[in-house]
């Protein structure tokens, strides 16, 4: 884990603000790339996409603030300026950046899958860099387990702080780094590797459908992340049964699936016509 790469002055390169500039500026240029793919209008890109970004980063923040007010912000508020240290939750960002298309779509008067078919084909290699990050600077962990996957991480880590001062605590003060931990972040940046591999295959071929690609995204993120939940270990709000991110991956799942029967619906009607 290095969460500090290193320093100049006052200025402290972290690693999970480089990862989240990396994963920006990789699927901006390969949204670029698929513009022109489908001889698309890759120009529009620059001012859409920042909008996006910011309204995101913004509502993940938001809502990892409130679902950890207690534990980390309670008693310091102004660290909750501090998101080059992490601490942002995916799903918040993603409702902040869905409303923003709408409002965009509504605006420019276009259709909301013709944008966001292409958004989301790109979305997952952002994301891979974003849990890169997250790696990096040891949130998002795993539970504790004894196989060959576990890593430790360091003194100071989030996986280290929760473990020392649990009720029992699992670690002394002095210890020089955690309990193995199963790396959730490395599984979910490697699956979200594979979703973008086949989105950008999908896109090309299926962008005409509208909808199609939103709705396979969703689904895929939903299942995938309903089931790396159960197998993450740092503190997490329940809903039930359930941890709050996956219920919300079930809303996302229902969401997904009216989105890919719509697109589906398209490929019908185009059908029929033909």
């Amino acid at each position: 884990m290095h969460s500090e790469l290193f320093q100049i002055g006052p200025l402290t390169l972290r690693a999970f603000g480089l990862c989240m500039a990396l994963g920006f500026l990789v699927a901006w240029q390969t949204a670029a790339w698929l513009c022109r793919r489908t001889g698309q209008d890759a120009d529009r890109l620059a001012s859409l996409l920042m909008w996006v970004m910011l309204s995101a980063l913004f509502g993940a923040r938001a809502a990892y603030v409130l679902e950890h007010w207690r534990q980390e912000f309670a008693d310091a508020p102004l660290a909750i300026l501090r998101i080059d240290q992490g601490g942002l939750m995916f799903y918040g960002g993603l409702v902040a950046a869905a409303l923003t298309l709408v409002v965009y779509a509504l605006v420019r008067r276009e259709h909301l899958f013709g944008i966001t078919d292409l958004l989301v084909a790109v979305l997952p290699i952002g994301h891979a860099f974003g849990r890169l990050g997250c790696f990096m600077h040891g949130c998002c962990y795993g539970k504790l387990t004894d196989s060959c996957v576990g890593v430790r991480f360091p003194k100071g880590s989030p996986a280290w702080w929760e473990q020392s001062r649990g009720i029992p605590p699992l670690l002394g003060p002095d210890a020089a780094c955690s309990l193995p931990v199963i790396p959730t972040q490395l599984i979910e940046a490697a699956a979200n590797l594979l979703l973008f591999a086949v989105l950008c295959w999908l896109y090309p071929r299926r962008h005409a459908q509208r909808g199609l690609v939103t709705g396979c995204y969703l689904i895929a993120y939903a299942l995938l992340r309903f089931a790396v939940e159960s197998l993450r270990g740092d503190p997490r709000l329940a809903l039930g049964p359930f941890s709050i991110s996956q219920a919300i991956s079930l809303g996302v799942l229902t969401v997904g699936a009216a989105c890919l029967s719509y697109g589906l619906r398209q490929q019908r009607r185009a059908s029929t016509v033909a």
